[in-house]
C-alpha cells in the first residue's frame, strides 16, 4: 500500500464583487418606516449593495472568481473544483457552480453548490479542504454569492433593512506539509448543524412545499441569541484541535450579520476588538458572501498577510454553524 504524504489546502488568493447600486439607510427610510439611527444602532450597517435588474447570483460569483484567480496568479483552467456556498441560486437547477463554471470557460473538474445559507461559505472551505487533502483534487475555486435582495419582503422593516448582495472567493491549493501549525494551510475546520430551528430563520417558500420562491422570515431575537450564546463552541473546537489559543489569533473574520453578535461573540472567546474584521457597516449581510467578502477587503488593504493566523465563524439558518483556522 502506498503511503501519501500529507497535504494541506494553502490560500494562493482572494477576490470579491458588489453589485454598483448602493443603497443607503436613509434610502431605506424612504421605503419603510425606519431611520438611520434606529438600523445603525441596532446592526453596525450603513448601507448594502442591490444587484441591477438581470444580474444573478452566478453573475457576481464569476466576478469574485475572476477577482481571485487574478489574486492568485492563475487562470480557470487551474482550477479542478469549484464549490458555491448560497441560498439564492439562479435556478431550482442546474446548480450555480456549473454556470460559474460555464462562464469561466472550464470544461474539466467538478463543480456544485452547497447549502448552509449564512455559514455556507465556512462549509464549502471545508467541504473543499477535505476534497484537497483526499489528493483527488488539486486546486479549489470556494465561493460564497448571493442575491438575497430577490427574497426579501421590501414593506418588512425587520428584515429588509438587514441584507445585501454580493460575492467573494477563494483559491486553494493542495500542496505537501510536514503538519506543523507554522505552516500555510486551512488548519482544522468545525462545522454543526440544528434543525430543530428552522421557524426561527428561513424563506417561505420552496419548489416542494410551495411551489414559489418565497420571503425571508426571521425571529430577530432567537436568531441573535442563539448566535451569541451557542457558535463560539465551534471555535473553542478549533483551539483545541490545535492547542492555539485566542491570543495567538491574527485576525477574527466572523460572518458579518450583525455588529452587536460579531463584538459580543469576540468578548465571549477572549478575541481582542483590535483583531476583529468587520465590513457589515459598508456590505450589510451578505449571507454566505460576508466572510470572503470581508477577508478581500482585509487582505487587499494590508491587514491580512501571509502567515497570519485567521479565524473565521458563521452562523446561518437552519441552524448551522462552523469555523475553519487557517494559516495565511
Amino acid at each position: 500500500m502506498t503511503s501519501h504524504p500529507l497535504l494541506r489546502s494553502v490560500v494562493l488568493g482572494v477576490g470579491s464583487y458588489l453589485p454598483a447600486k448602493t443603497l443607503t439607510n436613509d434610502d431605506l427610510a424612504k421605503i419603510v418606516d425606519t431611520s438611520d439611527e434606529w438600523i445603525f444602532q441596532r446592526t453596525g450597517i450603513k448601507e448594502r449593495h442591490i444587484a441591477a435588474e438581470g444580474e444573478t447570483t452566478s453573475m457576481l460569483g464569476e466576478k469574485a472568481a475572476r477577482a481571485a484567480l487574478a489574486n492568485a496568479g492563475l487562470t480557470p483552467d487551474d482550477i479542478d473544483l469549484i464549490i458555491v456556498g448560497t441560498s439564492t441560486p439562479d435556478w431550482t437547477f442546474p446548480s450555480t457552480a456549473t454556470q460559474i463554471q460555464a462562464a469561466l470557460g472550464v470544461a474539466h473538474g467538478v463543480a456544485f453548490d452547497l447549502q448552509a445559507v449564512c455559514s455556507g461559505f465556512v462549509f464549502a472551505l471545508s467541504t473543499a479542504d477535505k476534497f484537497l487533502r483526499s489528493g483527488s483534487h488539486k486546486r479549489a475555486l470556494v465561493i460564497g454569492a448571493e442575491t438575497f435582495s430577490r427574497i426579501l419582503n421590501w414593506e418588512d422593516r425587520t428584515t429588509c433593512v438587514l441584507f445585501g448582495d454580493g460575492a467573494g472567493a477563494m483559491v486553494l491549493e493542495a500542496r505537501p506539509s510536514s503538519g506543523a501549525l507554522s505552516e500555510r494551510g486551512v488548519l482544522t475546520t468545525h462545522l454543526r448543524s440544528d434543525g430543530r430551528h428552522r421557524t426561527k430563520l428561513y424563506v417561505d417558500g420552496g419548489p416542494s412545499a410551495t411551489q414559489t420562491v418565497g420571503h425571508l422570515r426571521m425571529s430577530g431575537q432567537e436568531v441573535f441569541k442563539f448566535a451569541v450564546g451557542k457558535v463560539t463552541d465551534v471555535v473553542v473546537d478549533a483551539f483545541a484541535a490545535t492547542g492555539l489559543s485566542a491570543a495567538e489569533l491574527d485576525w477574527f473574520v466572523p460572518h458579518q450579520a450583525n455588529r452587536r453578535i460579531i463584538d459580543m461573540s469576540a468578548q465571549k472567546l477572549g478575541i481582542a476588538p483590535e483583531k476583529i474584521v468587520a465590513t457589515v457597516h459598508l456590505h450589510g449581510n451578505t449571507s454566505a458572501a460576508s466572510i470572503p467578502l470581508a477577508l478581500s477587503v482585509a487582505a487587499a488593504d494590508g491587514r491580512i498577510k501571509q502567515g497570519d493566523l485567521v479565524m473565521l465563524e458563521a452562523v446561518g439558518g437552519g441552524f448551522t454553524w462552523g469555523s475553519a483556522l487557517i494559516r495565511w
